[in-house]
């Protein structure tokens, strides 16, 4: 796979282990420009802005589409770069940008316990080669691509620190934090986590030689003082007491992807608006504030518990983080996936990863776009405006104005919304803050292609697990020994299971149920089709795969219900278009219709050939269905229309 590195002069390597030649430094830049922003579009006119630091010359234009043809030619059978109206997009695997790789390590960091922090924490740092973007010519562009970078290298390297401290692991921290300050001697925070190390390891000369080392920097260099942090910690050690916590608390913000502002806490993304440093209230005015005109509303943390054990999902979690990296300006991601594959979970264990970067609050909504009836836009309005302190008696009646009072509330604040479930973009639309800050996360079983083209959206697409995955998630809720100890049964099981975490949590709890139970004894359970779906059912929990399955089939129009089921007569587990055709007793053109509809309601997938494959459990479930709701007769018509079909075209031709 093509790695694509910004941290450190700019490379790409592919799969051969070759450094691409990237030449001039015209070249470079263009690359670091498209990197920094894999699978989104950068325009041609901001290249150009970005790659001259004074004015450009009047044929930067035609040198910009030179180096991106160059490109393209070095990443043939490597990576794509495509036009996109006005600019260009690099498509990649977002995992193949050391970036992103750096800020995912980070964020599992602070979710983990000390040592698996530690190890995670020297993996994210380990991907530093040097300065960032250290041979890209040009200040401007090293400063937009690059900035917030450093300091989340430092914050990283504090969050470490603060990690081998706990762990009581002195001499390994005072010889790297000794390092570190070589290259950063003002940095105070760094400086106490050594004192402390110092004086733990009964050095406290030492320690105190460091702070009065530091204090004569600071004040021959920058004119100032030690801050509150350092002097306190000076005064502990000189007094014999213990030091305090560390100096790093809550979450180490991993950092902005390049071409994005700084995170909460280290620049001016941090603001909310233009008198957000003076403490202004962006509270709502009057009259529809409860109490003093100018009192904020209050803040809202309506984010349900995430679960302990949340596992994988590495792709999704850096695509969200992209998402996250775009603000301030206003955005909408879309996690969209057959039921059953945990995007509500993601989307819960994200929002709680990253809700200090929306420190005036969190919305939550369940929208049971699938369930009937599902819930209004005008209820859920009520609801928000509720919570963000309007009184009932001021809430408009009109959708419209329920809608734009929202979005005043909302303005120049930093709030996350989290809209699960949601069915159509309609059912959407009216719930999207419109303010720079302010991010919707939306998880549906459909791709609300809507949202996507009319109010650009970005989508992502949650699917099964890996294998991989999938063993870890078993592994988590069984215990590791209880898998270990016939792996090739649990690989058989979540194979069974498709790899979806729904089903693979019942086959968990029915196991932990029946401990008793060999994973062996409960895969060969699941060996029988006819009940595969009845054994994935929590009974207790009224949770089921096949129920799950139904409220997406009950969406479909009905001539996708009816091709669904039909599909259930097929032995494979993959169709093409005429075959389907075929065995509906209907037109291509209708067909095709019918399978997109399938695939936007993720219940077949299309793949590169043209061919449309289905996961086992959802061809058992049209198995089931058509056995149910197709009468004999038909069912003996669809199969005589599809040996009339193979027999004559064969299998897989047209």
């Amino acid at each position: 796979m093509v790695q694509l590195r910004l941290l450190g002069p700019v490379e790409i390597e592919v799969n051969n282990g070759r450094l691409l030649s990237l030449g001039t430094g015209r070249l470079r830049t263009v690359a670091a420009i498209l990197i920094s922003e894999v699978n989104h579009v950068i325009t041609v006119g901001r290249m150009i802005d970005l790659a001259w630091d004074a004015d450009p010359p009047a044929r930067a234009r035609g040198v910009v589409h030179n180096h991106v043809h160059r490109l393209r030619r070095l990443l043939v059978g490597q990576a794509e770069i495509a036009t996109r109206g006005q600019g260009y997009v690099l498509i990649a695997d977002p995992c193949a940008v050391d970036v992103n790789r750096f800020r995912y390590l980070v964020s599992g960091a602070h979710e983990a316990e000390p040592r698996t922090a530690v190890a995670k924490l020297r993996q994210a740092l380990g991907l530093w080669r040097g300065e960032a973007l250290a041979d890209v010519p040009g200040e401007r562009v090293r400063r937009t691509l690059g900035v917030g970078l450093t300091q989340a290298r430092v914050a990283a390297f504090q969050e470490l620190g603060a990690k081998l401290l706990l762990l009581g692991r002195y001499g390994e921290l005072i010889t790297e934090l000794t390092a570190w300050l070589a290259e950063y001697p003002l940095h105070e925070e760094l400086t106490v986590l050594l004192m402390r190390a110092l004086q733990a390891s009964g050095r406290q000369a030492e320690a105190l030689d460091h702070y009065h080392r530091t204090r004569r920097h600071l004040k021959d260099q920058l004119g100032i003082d030690p801050g509150p942090a350092l002097s306190e910690t000076y005064l502990a050690v000189l007094g014999g007491k213990p030091a305090g916590a560390p100096p790093f608390a809550g979450r180490t913000a991993a950092g902005p992807g390049p071409g994005s502002g700084p995170r909460p806490g280290s620049g001016p993304r941090l603001r909310s608006g233009p008198g957000h440093d003076q403490g202004t209230s962006y509270g709502p005015a009057a009259p529809y504030g409860s109490g003093h005109p100018s009192a904020p509303p209050p803040t809202v943390a309506q984010l349900p518990p995430r679960i302990a054990d949340f596992c994988g999902r590495v792709r999704e979690t850096v695509a969200l983080d992209q998402q996250l990296d775009r603000l301030p300006r206003p955005d909408c991601v879309v996690l969209a996936g057959a039921g059953g594959t945990g995007k509500t979970t993601l989307a819960v264990h994200w929002a709680h990863s990253h809700k200090d970067e929306f420190p005036d609050g969190q919305l939550f909504v369940d929208l049971r776009g699938f369930e009937r009836p599902p819930m209004r836009p005008a209820t859920v309005l009520a609801m928000f405006l509720r919570a963000l302190g309007v009184p009932e008696a001021r809430i408009p009646e009109p959708l419209a104005e329920r809608s734009a009072l929202y979005r005043s509330l909302l303005a120049g604040r930093r709030m996350l919304v989290v809209l699960d479930n949601a069915g159509t973009a309609e059912q959407v639309r009216p719930l999207l803050p419109a303010t720079p800050g302010c991010l919707a996360v939306v998880t549906s079983r459909r791709r609300l292609s809507g949202l996507v083209v009319r109010d650009g959206a970005a989508l992502l697409t949650v699917g099964p697990f890996t294998a991989e995955d999938a063993l870890e998630l078993l592994g988590n809720a069984l215990g590791r020994f209880r898998v270990e100890a016939d792996r090739d049964a649990a690989r058989a099981l979540v194979e069974r299971c498709d790899r979806l975490p729904l089903a693979l949590r019942i086959a968990a709890a029915r196991l932990m149920a029946h401990p008793d139970w060999s994973l062996g004894h409960w895969t060969a359970k699941l060996a029988d089709e006819r009940r595969r779906l009845q054994e994935l059912s929590a009974h207790d929990a009224d949770l089921a795969v096949e129920s799950s399955l139904f409220l997406s089939y009950r969406a479909l129009s009905s001539g996708a219900a009816r091709l669904f089921r039909l599909l259930g007569l097929h032995p494979g587990p993959d169709v093409d278009a005429p075959t389907a055709a075929a065995l509906a007793g209907r037109d291509p053109e209708r067909t095709y219709r019918h399978l997109a509809e399938l695939g936007d309601a993720h219940l077949v997938e299309e793949q590169a050939q043209g061919s449309y494959l289905r996961s086992d459990l959802v061809r058992i479930y049209a198995e089931q269905l058509v056995a149910v709701e197709e009468t004999p007769t038909e069912r003996d018509l669809a199969r005589q229309r599809l040996r009339d079909h193979l027999a004559w075209y064969g299998p897989g031709r047209c």
